[in-house]
């Protein structure tokens, strides 16, 4: 490798030697670009924000329930709850009918099959008695509680209305942002190579690579038809970032970092495509509950103590965060199917499962991760039930564990005692706080200029300070446009999941959008002293392989809520004229 970078590094210093010569050039270059990064941030996040944000989702629709007075009620999804109770996706409000009196369902070959959810009046398919899940097809009766159905295909003009609909939703062209984030990428290159007094060829090099790793990746998709890339342009975006705070603060980790961001984006491809058959996924849920307990309890055992927190395996030059992939096996874990909510113990088993994940974090003492957990389960937990009366047990319990654990281990408190007065203990807990705020304070709107800064100097800068060190650097347009990102997601999640096809993808995509912000949220107002310090990471933008890893694995839950029409990799495309969508076919 030396000997293939040295003529590079050779070309390298004598560049530098000239624009020593010259140096007044360079302060003029830092001083324009401090000023261009927010404008091109902005040309790069504006159209993929309003990408995800302004589309209305339409809802799809599946068939139609003919009502026997006339008329019909649509069937907007493949996981469907018909009952007399408002939240009923088929709402039949006649007191015949129970509060959730069936389930029509799509199986994995796109056939539809009745379930009866123990229901007072019966269920019926062409007069038969449902006592177990019975297939239905167009054309076929159904009676629920006494009221006669029928289960009908839409009309061709439905149809062409329907398509007419989602043609109208197609995802903006991404290539405009693509163009600016490379000349921002470029940019960043040379202002990190001239702030450094020896600097390395692999920075610009490293840019290079992820320049054309995004490239390649979005000419692949685009070629097998993808066209929505608003999530990936806001990855990339952050994941610029993320090697331009890692060439300040670890110029010889940016090699690594950058391919985190590579396995990362292998990694979410690869979910994606793996979620498309949703039979698939309920046969890895136990794999993946087992995976996450045997990640976190491994790690209990052998795992070594940095940053105060026993959550890392180090193997010779390798070191990881196990907990990092155990999020994505988690949420993988606790989202479940319609048919699977039915059955009352398997939440009370993802109960257990949480119990014991948060319990491994505690005795690693990694306290930010373990919030993290909890609050993701609470967002699963009640897409799940929607039992407030539950959660509010849950969350009492949670609240005695914690000051058990405070009694316990009274040293973790003296840790959070700094909090809300970082600067009346400025030499001692607040140490890290009050630096932190200082660099972003020093840096204003536009930032002193990537590595420019002092911040980098102080452990975790790059990673639980990340957001001080990135407000110093590059301003505080920048890093309130990558909080803005983070909350973006979620928000596409939340409006998405309203007209989702089936529980597993949305019960997912709001846990990892849940997941996110509230990882965003404890890292920014941590380093800020509006929480405590818990030494948690900014998804795609702290330093580490672990954790960018994760932030792009956790993007696949996201895209495979994008139902728009050629939007996502995890959706098949249209098939001899029909649709076909998460490895199901319509009859």
């Amino acid at each position: 490798m030396d000997q293939i970078l040295a003529p590079a590094q050779e070309g390298m210093d004598r560049l530098l030697e000239l624009l020593g010569r010259h140096s007044q050039a360079a302060e003029w270059y830092t001083a324009l670009v401090r000023f261009l990064f927010p404008v091109l941030a902005l040309l790069i996040l504006t159209r993929a924000i309003r990408g995800l944000l302004r589309v209305p989702h339409a809802a799809e629709c599946w068939g139609q329930l003919a009502l026997p007075g006339g008329g019909s009620i649509p069937i907007l999804h493949w996981e469907n709850i018909l009952g007399r109770s408002p939240s009923a996706d088929v709402r039949l409000d006649l007191p015949t009918v129970s509060r959730q009196h069936a389930a029509l369902l799509r199986d994995d070959r796109g056939l539809w099959k009745v379930t009866d959810l123990g229901s007072k009046g019966g269920t019926l398919v062409n007069g038969r008695p449902v006592t177990e899940p019975i297939p239905i097809r167009m054309g076929d009766s159904l009676s629920v509680g006494g009221v006669e159905l029928l289960f009908l295909p839409l009309s061709r003009e439905e149809e062409e209305e329907l398509a007419a609909r989602r043609r109208g939703e197609r995802p903006l062209s991404m290539w405009p942002s693509l163009l600016w984030l490379t000349l921002f990428q470029v940019l960043a290159a040379v202002q990190l190579t001239l702030s450094r007094e020896k600097p390395n060829v692999l920075c610009p090099l490293v840019f290079l690579a992820l320049s054309l790793v995004m490239w390649l990746y979005c000419l692949i998709l685009r070629g097998a038809g993808v066209k929505g890339f608003e999530m990936e342009t806001i990855a990339f975006f952050l994941s610029t970032l993320s090697l331009a705070v890692t060439g300040s603060s670890a110029p010889g980790a940016m090699v690594k970092q950058l391919a985190a961001v590579v396995l990362g984006l292998v990694l979410m491809v690869a979910l994606g495509v793996w979620m498309r058959d949703t039979a698939r996924i309920q046969k890895m849920r136990w794999l993946m509950a087992a995976l996450a307990l045997g990640l976190l309890s491994v790690t209990l055992v052998i795992g070594r103590t940095k940053f105060g927190a026993a959550n890392w395996i180090i193997l010779g030059p390798f070191s990881f965060q196990p907990s990092e992939v155990a999020k994505i096996c988690y949420i993988f874990a606790g989202a479940a199917g319609l048919e699977r909510l039915f059955q009352k113990r398997n939440l009370g088993l993802f109960m257990v499962m949480t119990g014991a994940c948060l319990l491994c974090l505690a005795l690693m003492s990694d306290f930010g991760t373990a919030c993290i957990f909890f609050a993701t389960f609470l967002v699963i937990a009640y897409l799940r039930s929607g039992d407030f009366a539950t959660l509010s047990l849950v969350c009492g319990g949670a609240l005695f564990a914690g000051v058990l654990v405070l009694h316990f281990k009274p040293y973790i408190l003296r840790r959070f005692a700094s909090w809300g007065h970082a600067w009346e203990a400025a030499s001692t807990t607040g140490y890290q706080q009050t630096r932190a705020m200082s660099a972003a304070a020093s840096g204003g709107l536009v930032g002193v200029g990537a590595g420019r800064g002092w911040l980098y100097k102080l452990p975790a800068a790059d990673t639980d300070l990340v957001f001080g060190m990135l407000c110093e650097e590059w301003g505080l347009l920048i890093a309130v446009l990558a909080v803005l990102s983070i909350l973006t997601l979620a928000v596409f999640a939340a409006r998405s999941c309203r007209v989702g096809r089936s529980a597993f993808p949305t019960i997912a995509a709001c846990a990892a959008g849940s997941l996110l912000v509230v990882q965003t949220g404890l890292n920014v107002f941590g380093a800020m002293d509006l929480l405590p310090l818990t030494g948690v990471t900014f998804p795609f933008l702290s330093n580490g392989g672990s954790a960018m890893m994760a932030s792009w694995g956790l993007l696949a839950f996201l895209k495979a809520t994008d139902t728009r029409e050629g939007a996502s990799f995890a959706i098949r495309r249209v098939k001899n004229g029909k649709k076909e969508a998460s490895g199901h076919e319509e009859d």
